[in-house]
């Protein structure tokens, strides 16, 4: 037997529990889109992948299958995946980055420590590039009094040569010498950002209160036997009609 029918709120339950033979142990429930109420002793057709109730023979609810996702539901919750991966993934660089910050400087001390290596470095880079350039000043104005023998002669290959060298490498010395602010600049902007990471990460947490019992174990009353425990499913399009 498989009793069907719709009827208003009032004595819907009592009705249909009383109309299911007494060798039935489930009743189900199930409420269309135009809000008509069907029960039935297994799961009807039509609410393949709708949402619908399992009641026992007292009438008491005793399972709750969920309606299948839609589409959309399945494609927003596919989107909360992806943004809780990526959230995911973007603090597990932070706290690597917080950890090598930490393994790298003990105090904000060691980071102005690092920043003056630094910046000792690109001066030192400069003074060095300075040398050089002035050294390379010095040589053109030699080659530059050796071409004066070749005034109505033509220039030896091997001085064009030398001059060629000599104009590169005083290019090469004024590039790095130019490079020498942007350098600076990099340093202090790099150490600036270093310094307050550090302090962001170090800086005292606030201190948060313990739990109370009542709040750590908030008191559950227990299902009374008018009460049944009520389970919560979700079925695929296609599960209930195989039932």
């Amino acid at each position: 037997m498989n009793y069907k029918t719709a009827i208003p709120a009032a004595l819907a339950v009592v009705i249909a529990v009383a109309a299911v033979p007494a060798t039935a142990q489930k009743l189900y429930k199930y409420v269309d889109a135009h809000g008509k109420v069907f029960y039935s002793e297994r799961p009807p057709v039509e609410a393949t992948g709708k949402a619908m109730e399992q009641l026992n023979r007292q009438g008491a609810v005793t399972r709750q299958v969920q309606a299948a996702p839609t589409a959309e539901e399945i494609a927003a919750a596919a989107a909360e995946r992806r943004r809780k991966q990526d959230d995911e993934a973007r603090l597990r660089e932070e706290n690597r980055r917080n950890q090598a910050l930490l393994d790298t400087y003990a105090s904000e001390r060691d980071i102005e420590l690092s920043r003056s290596r630094a910046l000792e470095a690109v001066e030192s880079s400069v003074k060095d590039a300075e040398a050089k350039l002035a050294e390379a000043l010095k040589r053109q104005e030699k080659l530059k009094a050796e071409t004066e023998f070749y005034v109505k002669k033509t220039v030896p290959g091997r001085l064009r040569q030398e001059i060629e060298n000599n104009e590169r490498e005083m290019g090469l010395q004024r590039e790095a010498i130019a490079k020498r602010d942007k350098e600076v600049a990099a340093i202090h902007a790099k150490y600036d950002e270093d310094k307050r990471r550090f302090i962001e990460v170090t800086k005292p947490k606030p201190a948060v209160p313990p739990a109370t019992a009542a709040q750590a174990q908030p008191a559950v009353p227990p299902a009374t036997a008018a009460q049944p425990a009520v389970q919560t499913v979700s079925v695929a399009p296609g599960a209930a009609a195989k039932r």
